[in-house]
């Protein structure tokens, strides 16, 4: 019995799986026969065979492989122009389909002067990053405001690797990139900045509630407190110890995110604050939001501990394990959206090779 009979009997999916392998390859080696005879038709021909139609298709469901086997048997399928007078770099823009256009890095210093290039409506690419997204890239990101952010980071990437002069360029409706952004995007914004308010008061309401529970819990302290001395009772108490620094972390993380969640609601709301001001806010009101519960419940765990510790030690284990239900409904809700702001504001680059300026 072969090897291949073996996996298929041991792994249900596995023919399943050779089988779309096998269709995928067989298909590259189709385009690959199919791209080498593309340099010998006209461009009537290839017209009439819909290339242009083909690419634009490859490019919005990001199919790069599509995109490279053409690129490398007919290189200059990257001067080519559909009928709005834009080339696949240009379109991979418009789409917003980050994988395809950093294929213009591996071009040569010529080759990038299709990055110069404009359209029938006199848009340079600048003004194409300019445009609203395609719903169907938007839906993959969470939230307006990340929304928005994405959109700032795909213009201000461009507008570092492209000519300044651009910058100044109008179009057809007499608009620079700049203006032509905010007229896209005045929607987008207007929701960005409802989404990050009501997020914003949401969490605000609990991390006041929570710094109002510290601050009266520092002076109730569990066991009581010594009528000669003034002292807490258990003030020798290792448990005692941690509900303190416990209940101190959590007061101050608390009323910190109440700060910085009301610096959010304050904020003015520029395009720019989308980029960078307004998510690193939001993730360090998130983060000291989760960390104020996280020490919350330590305490309380601390403080069941101390009050039972004499008769019903027992009791207080699963109480203790209890606490952290809460900690885990508001990592499961919360702490996605998260690492999610975190990745999209510090670890997130639209083009991953370095760019140069094109003059």
């Amino acid at each position: 019995m072969s090897t291949y009979n073996i996996f298929q009997i041991a792994i249900p999916e596995f023919k399943h799986i050779h089988d779309a392998k096998l269709q995928h390859a067989q298909a590259v080696e189709l385009l690959k026969c199919i791209f080498k005879e593309i340099p010998k038709l006209s461009n009537q021909q290839l017209e009439t065979i819909g290339l242009d139609k083909a690419i634009y298709d490859a490019i919005k469901h990001g199919m790069f492989e599509f995109i490279d086997e053409i690129i490398e048997l007919y290189p200059e399928i990257i001067w080519r122009k559909d009928k709005k007078g834009r080339t696949l770099f240009a379109n991979a823009i418009v789409l917003r389909q980050e994988k395809i256009f950093n294929h213009v890095f591996r071009l040569g210093e010529k080759q990038r002067i299709t990055l110069l290039r404009h359209d029938i409506f006199r848009n340079n690419f600048l003004h194409l990053a300019a445009k609203l997204s395609p719903p169907s890239r938007l839906d993959h990101i969470s939230g307006a405001a990340l929304q928005m952010q994405r959109e700032l980071q795909w213009f201000e990437e461009l507008r570092r690797i492209l000519p300044p002069k651009f910058e100044e360029e109008l179009n057809e409706n007499n608009r620079t990139p700049a203006s032509l952004f905010s007229h896209e995007h005045k929607e987008l914004m207007k929701e960005g900045e409802k989404w990050m308010k009501n997020n914003a008061a949401s969490c605000m309401v609990v991390a006041t509630l929570i710094s109002a529970v510290m601050f009266t819990s520092a002076f109730t302290v569990p066991g009581g407190i010594d009528e000669k001395t003034g002292s807490p009772i258990f003030l020798r108490s290792n448990a005692f110890l941690v509900f303190v620094i416990a209940n101190s972390l959590s007061l101050f993380s608390s009323s910190t995110s109440v700060l910085v969640f009301l610096g959010v609601l304050t904020s003015h709301y520029a395009e720019k604050d989308f980029l960078q001001s307004l998510p690193a806010k939001s993730i360090l009101g998130l983060f000291t939001l989760f960390f104020s519960i996280v020490t919350m419940m330590v305490a309380f765990g601390s403080a069941i501990f101390i009050t039972l510790q004499e008769r019903l030690a027992w009791v207080s284990i699963p109480v203790i394990i209890l606490s952290t239900v809460p900690i885990a409904f508001f990592t499961l809700l919360q702490f996605p959206l998260l690492i999610e702001m975190l990745v999209s504001t510090y670890c997130c680059r639209i083009f991953d090779i370095p760019q140069t300026k094109l003059k």
